[in-house]
């Protein structure tokens, strides 16, 4: 069974997507791991950085999105129309062992999981409808993945900003969590509020089953090389270095790169696109600190 990594912060705009495909990436061409990314996101980034938007729009049309998926576990059906093999895109990008779960832009509806959690709760005669929440967060994404697990050696949740449903199911079933901060105050509060959550997410299971997540570390994404923001940048990292340990911040660091925003116009990670470009290179160095980490 491989590793279960969450890239998840509660800030948006952090580079969190752009890291995942990357890493992802140079997992399955540069050291010939078997890799599946799966895009939480309603935004659908990490989709659209690995399929155009018309590949994206026909799978969506046949169903073969993250968001049928996530319908098989609420409404069963007992000749369902495709399985999980059916739904993952092989090779995105035409890189062996690089496949994804397309996401959506409509995942799930609150309405229909609210009233789904309410019946059980009835049928079980559960008062306490919490319980039944937290079983159905910590089961949703490991039900799904179950049939697949063993078929891979990470699997990558791109987690939406924020605390959703989705991003909490992640983290209940991952291994391990990366957190991509932009050197700034706001994102090192998005550090903090996202391990608080999984503070709470740890003692409000305990009671069912343990949820054994670690922090793998805090990756530094779009950091600039001028003097002026490059003492900033140094007094944000002393920060975290003080709150955090140096073991949990990853020596490499995402630069400032424009050729990342660019490879997005392409459908693909930039270590494709623009290889040799600082922002490739960093993300290669990341990679392989990851793999020394595990």
């Amino acid at each position: 069974m491989g590793y279960v990594i969450a890239t998840a912060n509660m800030k948006g705009g952090v580079g969190k997507t752009t890291l995942t495909v990357n890493m992802a990436t140079c997992l399955a061409k540069n050291h010939g791991k078997r890799v599946l990314v799966i895009d939480l996101d309603t935004q659908i980034s990490a989709t659209l950085s690995l399929m155009s938007p018309v590949e994206f729009a026909n799978r969506r049309k046949q169903g073969k999105t993250f968001r049928y998926l996530i319908d098989q576990i609420m409404t069963p059906s007992e000749a369902p129309s495709h399985t999980i093999h059916d739904v993952i895109q092989k090779q995105v990008c035409n890189v062996s062992g690089l496949d994804m779960i397309p996401g959506d832009i409509d995942l799930y509806d609150e309405f229909v999981v609210s009233e789904l959690l309410h019946q059980q709760a009835v049928t079980l005669g559960e008062k306490d409808f919490e319980t039944i929440w937290n079983r159905f967060e910590r089961v949703l994404l490991s039900k799904i993945l179950e049939p697949v697990r063993d078929e891979y050696d990470f699997i990558i949740c791109d987690c939406a900003p924020g605390y959703t449903l989705l991003t909490r199911s992640a983290l209940a079933t991952s291994n391990y969590y990366i957190l991509p901060a932009k050197p700034e105050p706001l994102s090192i509060v998005g550090i903090q509020l996202l391990e608080r959550r999984i503070a709470q997410l740890k003692d409000s299971h305990e009671h069912e089953a343990k949820i054994d997540i670690q922090m793998l570390g805090i990756v530094f994404t779009m950091y600039s090389g001028n003097l002026l923001s490059g003492r900033y940048y140094k007094q944000v990292m002393n920060r975290v270095y003080q709150d955090f340990g140096d073991s949990k911040v990853f020596k490499s660091q995402v630069p400032m790169d424009m050729n990342v925003a660019k490879a997005v116009d392409s459908f693909m990670p930039v270590v494709l696109n623009n290889p040799q470009s600082p922002g490739s290179k960093s993300f290669v160095q990341l990679t392989q600190e990851l793999l020394m980490k595990l």
